[in-house]
């Protein structure tokens, strides 16, 4: 299947840009491709992750992938998607932030048919009145004006500085077509207008034949109407020390039924045979969750390896069954990183004395209750004898102490050291 024709197949086509021409290119020869993101922060977030699932089908379907890196645009600042200005961050931490962004994308992408590159090595070089006898000239500013990108902004406000990112990602644009032989561009759909001012600009001081093309993605909602990605603790990131491996499992599974096959399609790389048999079972046995398992499963396998969906799935099964004996302390770790969470100290403990004092019963009347009636478990074992005695060395490497009332409510004690 041509890759474009892939991509309308799974919804993941915004706009794009003289698409008969671009069809029959992809066709006819390897092409040179990219899409790039500022260095804004130290991890990527899922939402980051949409257009360049895209590129990886590129580079999978044996096209030339770039990624840039916006060392350059990133230390002024992309207006887009933003109702007030950037705070800049210091040229330290942009650096900082590019190298965590590049080690990410190199564990994302491999090594094959990808090119990483950091526009601050040819934006850097290119002097004041360059900029603007070069490259300022070609752009009309009632032009820019008309983009939405800046247009949105106008009633607050955009500072110049903000105001030329357009012109530089254009450059970026132009320097990949003449130095890498990059014909398109993909990115999200608030690129557009970034993305077809490349073209243009490519088309003033381009003399050969040559075309460039634009290739945006969709917004992605939820079946609700929020945004996709978000959630109550904040952005799902790629970074396992922001967002484990196991909340990030436990994210993608959780997917509601009418996002997930959605998901499937712009989030793994499964056939549209196996894909529409998950669709099937969503319909005829939605309890089962197959659809979500082996979302959670693909995702988490491309971005953290199937280590860590063994691993996510094995913390799963013990939190479900109650046996959490079986975890061990990375484990715990990740499972109840959200968790209540107490510190206590290391000494052994009478178990009512010790439900008490880390406030998981109110009082002694209510934890002898509890243990009397089997509803406290402790490292995963229910405990009926009040006068039984907590051990911190026992279990976990002396680290950790589980609690559990009842079903599901888990308690997480932490041993000083």
């Amino acid at each position: 299947m041509n890759i474009i024709d892939e991509l309308k197949w799974r919804g993941a086509i915004n706009q794009m840009s003289d698409e008969e021409s671009l069809h029959r290119l992809v066709a006819e020869k390897s092409v040179g491709l990219y899409c790039g993101v500022d260095p804004t922060g130290d991890s990527l977030h899922i939402g980051h992750l949409i257009p360049f699932m895209m590129l990886k089908r590129f580079q999978m379907a044996g096209h030339r992938a770039h990624i840039v890196i916006g060392g350059g645009t990133g230390s002024i600042g992309d207006p887009s998607g933003k109702k007030s200005e950037r705070v800049l961050q210091s040229m330290e931490q942009v650096h900082h932030n590019e190298q965590k962004l590049t080690e990410q994308m190199e564990r994302l992408f491999g090594k094959d048919n990808i090119t990483i590159v950091n526009n601050y090595q040819w934006l850097s070089k290119i002097d004041l009145l360059s900029f603007l006898r070069d490259y300022g000239k070609l752009f009309n500013v009632n032009t820019m004006l008309g983009k939405e990108i800046i247009a949105s902004r106008l009633e607050a406000g955009i500072s110049f500085t903000e105001f030329t990112y357009q012109i530089l990602q254009s450059i970026d644009f132009y320097h990949l077509f003449k130095e890498n032989d990059v014909q398109l561009q993909i990115g999200g759909a608030d690129q557009w207008g970034n993305i077809t001012a490349g073209i243009d600009l490519i088309h003033k001081l381009n003399d050969s034949d040559k075309k460039a093309f634009a290739l945006t993605i969709p917004l992605m909602l939820k079946a609700d109407g929020t945004k996709f990605g978000k959630t109550a603790g904040g952005a799902i990131w790629l970074d396992p020390e922001k967002t484990t491996p196991y909340e990030f499992y436990q994210f993608w599974l959780n997917q509601d039924d009418r996002d997930v096959i959605k998901y499937l399609k712009y989030f793994t790389f499964l056939s549209r045979t196996e894909i529409d048999q998950l669709a099937e079972k969503v319909k005829i046995q939605p309890e089962k969750r197959e659809a979500q398992r082996r979302l959670a499963e693909e995702v988490t396998a491309f971005v953290h390896g199937k280590e860590a969906v063994k691993q996510a799935e094995h913390i799963s099964q013990a939190l479900f069954s109650g046996d959490v004996r079986q975890l061990n302390a990375v484990e715990i770790e990740q499972g109840f990183k959200n968790m209540p969470t107490v510190e206590v100290e290391n000494q052994a403990e009478n178990i009512i004395e010790w439900l008490v004092q880390t406030n998981i019963e109110k009082s002694k009347r209510q934890a002898r209750e509890d243990v009397t009636n089997g509803a406290i478990s402790i490292n995963g074992e229910r405990i009926r004898d009040l006068e039984f005695t907590i051990d911190p060395a026992a279990n976990f490497d002396g680290k950790f102490i589980i609690a559990r009332r009842g079903k599901k409510k888990y308690f997480l004690a932490r041993v000083k050291r």
